[in-house]
């Protein structure tokens, strides 16, 4: 069992300790041929996948190169494809206790703060089966730490310094080897491993952005006649501009402000951590409409992250089939359409469904292969839409941003229509520069079920190729059901 040496800095109600060991997965399926899998990486990624794995019987060492697990970041959004999950793994009352739900997104003009576009989100749990919440990112961190505890041997202070996929083994920076039967390469952005899997590193490219990111105390707003309503209504909202956006909601029961701004990259690094320059900011967005510059007045300090793109991989995987890649070393994804760390859940989700099946040492390279299958290209996609939203909030004034503008509105028209019990085509919303308002997208994204995902992979093609698993169908029926 993992303990804290450090405990995260989260919500005192950020707590599933003992939630794991209540809740039971997969039916109560094991896999009958126990692994040893070695986790390089404590992000989400790396604790969904220790989660979900130790669930499936499987015996779990995670290598964190920190002597300790600090609070890193700010906010981050949890979509309908990751609330089901966490929901499953019995930590949906703690989420409504430290998140906050939005009632809509809001896209304004920068300079005026006219609004051209409008989503509700009140009604994503009817929509698609689950809640949409704004969370902070340690709160979230926390929770999939207390999840993933009883099932891992943390290994903190050790930095995994070379890898020999065939035995296979971690050689960490003392010198130690440490032996297994799968490695997974959830170390990020700036993966060892991918270098490992592929024989080379995939280079990254400049998006010429970076982003600030900072959190206000709501207090503040409340206290300002022309911001309290930021917090009262609770909404993401999202001032676009020329090169530039900002999106800012509440985390933390209400009690903060998250704001993010997306600016010219002049010099920042690509890293959670990084200082950034709160005068610069500002002077950054002076031109932004005037309840910006409030907010920003109230920032005494922000981060600077540089963000950097990376296309798909052509595998994830290792020829030896011992080693393989998860969450953001594989996929990383830009922050425009907000699924970096539900991509790398929904990895952790898929692979733990997968090998909870493994009867036997000759079925892991199949089964892995099938985790890369289910993955890629929706991995891919997600990443694509991501770098779409760039070019869409971004644009100069002119033209194109007239049209964008004018779209959106057409959008927006269409949902208060609905909100009044008229009708709306989905057809005419397909498409829409407000990616949230394409009911189309919004299925595909927010639908996903990645244990219904593994079992429908399981009924047309797994059973027949990979072999029965001798578990108990009953959980299979179910999610499958929710196809």
């Amino acid at each position: 069992m993992a303990t804290h040496e450090s405990p995260v800095k989260a919500h005192q109600d950020a707590d599933a300790n003992g939630v794991a060991q209540r809740t039971i997965l997969y039916d109560g399926r094991k896999a009958a041929h126990r692994l040893h899998v070695l986790i390089v990486g404590c992000g989400m990624g790396g604790l969904a996948a220790a989660h979900c794995l130790g669930q499936a019987g499987h015996k779990v060492t995670l290598f964190e190169s920190a002597s300790a697990i600090g609070e890193v970041g700010a906010g981050i959004q949890v979509t309908p494809n990751v609330s089901r999950l966490l929901q499953r793994w019995g930590v949906g009352d703690t989420l409504e206790r430290v998140a906050v739900r939005p009632e809509a997104i809001v896209l304004r003009r920068y300079d005026t703060g006219e609004r051209v576009g409008y989503t509700r989100w009140s009604d994503m749990e009817k929509q698609y089966g689950a809640p949409y919440y704004h969370i902070h990112r340690a709160d979230l961190h926390k929770l999939l730490f207390d999840l993933a505890s009883p099932f891992m041997t943390l290994r903190l202070k050790s930095t995994v310094v070379s890898v020999d996929p065939n035995a296979p083994s971690v050689t960490l920076a003392s010198g130690e080897v440490v032996h297994g039967d799968l490695i997974i390469g959830a170390d990020g952005v700036k993966s060892m491993i991918q270098g490992v899997v592929l024989g080379y590193t995939n280079p990254a490219e400049p998006t010429g952005d970076a982003a600030y990111r900072a959190i206000i105390p709501s207090e503040l707003l409340l206290k300002d006649p022309e911001l309290k309503g930021f917090v009262e209504v609770p909404e993401m909202t999202g001032w676009m501009g020329p090169e530039r956006h900002i999106m800012a909601y509440n985390i933390r029961a209400k009690k903060e402000f998250n704001i993010v701004l997306i600016h010219p990259d002049d010099g920042s690094v690509e890293s959670w951590t990084a200082e950034g320059n709160a005068d610069k900011m500002r002077a950054d967005f002076a031109d932004f409409e005037p309840r910006i510059r409030k907010l920003l007045s109230f920032v005494n300090s922000t981060l600077n992250w540089r963000l950097m793109d990376r296309q798909p991989l052509s595998t994830w995987i290792h020829p030896s089939s011992k080693v393989m890649l998860l969450g953001d070393a594989c996929h990383p994804m830009l922050p425009y359409r907000a699924q970096g760390a539900a991509m790398a859940i929904e990895d952790g989700a898929v692979l733990g469904n997968l090998l909870s099946r493994l009867q036997d040492p000759s079925q892991l390279g199949p089964l892995i292969q099938a985790y890369q299958d289910l993955r890629l290209p929706r991995t891919a996609e997600t990443q694509r839409q991501s770098r779409l939203n760039q070019h869409i909030f971004h644009l100069p004034d002119g033209p194109e941003q007239e049209a964008r503008d004018a779209a959106m509105r057409q959008a927006m028209e269409a949902e208060l229509r609905k909100m009044q019990g008229g009708r709306s085509s989905e057809d005419a919303l397909e498409g829409s520069p407000n990616q949230w308002a394409d009911p189309k997208k919004n299925a595909a994204q927010f639908m996903y079920d990645a244990d219904a995902a593994v079992e429908r992979w399981w009924r047309t093609v797994g059973e027949r190729t990979v072999g029965r698993s001798g578990g108990r169908e009953s959980y299979s029926e179910r999610a499958y059901a929710k196809l």
